[in-house]
């Protein structure tokens, strides 16, 4: 006989597959970056020029003229960028040993010992950066020590091996991005045929708008960087800072690394200010030239350009910046924000990729509404004043608030008691502190003045457990759009000055706490208590298929039915500009 606790322990649980997948792509993106890292550069520089070939073509230039053009100008850019910076690193090696007296002269006279030694160690880490590694002596550069005997052949091959492999890669990505640049719409029809092709239409806006998206964000993240690289760079200039060119650069590539960039390049900066200027003037000014870019960036210009994020969560940046940099080093850490919303937008618009979406996007990972009831479930009455102060920002208004967060938040709680999976005891808290929300609601909207001339409308509920609370939200989201509302409890007759002024009653209920026969009940009832109101049934949040809105509106007598506060809202507002059926007539002057 099989023991079956062994079996169980030999069977592979459903996850280990996809754990399997998983690791596998880990492991082929590591050991593959050779091959990789030019491929995903190439598709990433395509998507920056799609828009540049783009616009060459409207200039009536051939396709295959337009994307050689638009490569081999952005390889110039390139090439001329780090044509600069090699220039620019030259001029600054040799004045580095004067640079680091002064500094050590600054620190000395601090009697800052322990200080001179870590910045004689940072200003040795600037003067390698610089030169690969070389050693100078009075500012004349010598022979690295490798070099330093070394037969002729080996130095060759040395040099060579450094300044080769990097013009490899460069040039393999070149071609790469000619390939893509090309043949885009038929790796676009090839990625369509593997994602969808039974839903050709849906497939292919979604690629489509992803490639536009992408396309635009690069384009615009290299502009912005660009132009913050060139002003920091003018800066530095006027300021006096040796090198301003090299730093300019710096400056605008380290803005591609997440959180930490901007610290990166202002490190080396500060130390070679600090020795270069006899005073600390020069290092004060470096340090707000930086604070007041990072903040007008931050602030002003990429929430303008971008909206207020990449569609990155902060902890999506962080998680994807040490994921990279430990598959593919330094060049990873420059990915790593590219490469990770390409995979947002993927999870965006590839139904089977949505979990990117969910792990990496900023798009809350709960709906308004679900997280308006876990939070009632959770006591988190401060967390919910809070998404609720932000909803009624963005849209002042509390039927339009109740409508799309606080009722479907209230059905989610009636289908669990239906259920059965809400205790009694947790059924009680949550009306506790929906109570409490609802007082705390006219603290938050500014109320209209009320017309008691126009009449009332009554908010009365079914029998459910949870349809008193969805009246007392109706009537008050009526009163704060200036439309007289009152609550009256279910089994109660209106006092006759309630009765009297009275013109539309309405039923709020929850699907689930009732039947269409309980309801017709309840709206004859009250069609004896007011003769002269209009009875309406507000079935909340009741979806188009609802079986008892469906039996509702086949034997209504006379009732209106309404699923939403903003139907009742435009009912109430459709019956108050009608005369009241006995009007009162206006006493003789």
């Amino acid at each position: 006989m099989t023991d079956p606790e062994a079996s169980a322990s030999a069977a592979p649980p459903n996850q280990r597959p996809g754990l399997l997948t998983l690791g596998l792509i880990i492991a082929a993106l590591y050991f593959g970056r050779e091959v990789i890292v030019p491929l995903v550069l190439a598709v990433l520089l395509a998507f920056v020029l799609a828009p540049v070939v783009v616009m060459l073509r409207r200039a009536f230039v051939p396709h295959v003229l337009a994307v050689v053009l638009a490569v081999l100008l952005s390889a110039a850019a390139v090439l001329g960028l780090g044509l600069v910076m090699a220039r620019q690193a030259g001029s600054l090696l040799g004045n580095l040993s004067t640079y680091a007296e002064n500094l050590r002269s600054k620190l000395q006279g601090l009697h800052l010992a322990e200080l001179m030694h870590e910045a004689q160690t940072a200003m040795q880490n600037l003067r390698d950066m610089l030169d690969g590694g070389g050693r100078y002596e009075a500012g004349v550069p010598a022979a690295p020590a490798a070099e330093a005997g070394a037969p002729p052949l080996e130095v060759i091959q040395s040099v060579a091996g450094s300044v080769l492999a990097p013009l490899a890669t460069a040039a393999v990505v070149v071609i790469f991005a000619i390939f893509v640049l090309l043949y885009r719409e038929d790796l676009r029809d090839r990625l369509i045929r593997l994602a969808g092709s039974r839903d050709l239409h849906r497939t292919t806006v979604a690629l489509n708008d992803a490639a536009r998206r992408l396309s635009r964000l690069f384009l615009a993240q290299v502009a912005l960087n660009t132009g913050v690289g060139v002003t920091i760079g003018l800066a530095l200039w006027v300021l006096g800072l040796p090198s301003p060119a090299l730093w300019g650069i710096l400056a605008g590539l380290m803005r591609f690394v997440p959180f930490l960039g901007t610290y990166i390049a202002l490190a080396p900066m500060l130390l070679l200010a600090a020795a270069v200027d006899p005073g600390w003037g020069l290092a004060l000014w470096v340090t707000g030239l930086f604070l007041a870019a990072e903040l007008l960036m931050g602030q002003v210009v990429e929430p303008m350009v971008f909206g207020h994020s990449t569609g990155l969560s902060p902890v999506a940046v962080v998680i994807a910046a040490t994921f990279w940099t430990f598959i593919w080093g330094p060049i990873g850490l420059l990915l790593a924000v590219p490469l990770t919303v390409c995979l947002v937008v993927l999870g965006r618009h590839v139904p089977s990729l949505d979990f990117l979406d969910v792990m990496l996007g900023d798009r809350p990972s709960l709906r308004p509404e679900e997280s308006f009831y876990q939070n009632l479930l959770q006591g988190n009455l401060p967390r919910l004043l809070e998404q609720m102060r932000l909803q009624l920002r963005a849209q002042p208004s509390l039927i339009a608030y109740h409508d799309t967060v606080a009722l479907p938040g209230l059905v989610l709680a009636d289908q669990d008691w239906a259920r059965e999976v809400l205790e009694t005891e947790q059924l009680e808290e949550i009306r506790t502190r929906l109570g409490e929300l609802l007082e705390q609601l006219p603290h938050e909207v500014a109320e209209v003045p009320l017309d008691p001339s126009t009449g009332l409308c009554l908010c009365t509920s079914a029998r459910g457990r949870l349809d008193d609370i969805s009246a007392a939200m109706a009537a008050q989201a009526l009163q704060a759009e200036g439309l007289p509302a009152s609550v009256i409890a279910e089994g109660v007759e209106p006092p006759p000055e309630m009765a009297a002024a009275a013109r539309l009653c309405c039923i709020a209920v929850l699907e689930e706490s009732s039947t269409a026969a309980s309801l017709r009940y309840l709206a004859r009832r009250w069609e004896k208590l007011l003769p002269e109101a209009q009875i309406a049934i507000g079935l909340w949040q009741a979806a188009p298929d609802s079986p008892v809105l469906a039996e509702l509106r086949r034997e209504s007598a006379g009732q209106t039915i309404v699923t939403s506060l903003s139907e009742l809202a435009a009912l109430w507002r459709a019956l108050a500009n009608q005369p009241p059926a006995h009007a009162v007539p206006a006493p003789d002057a």
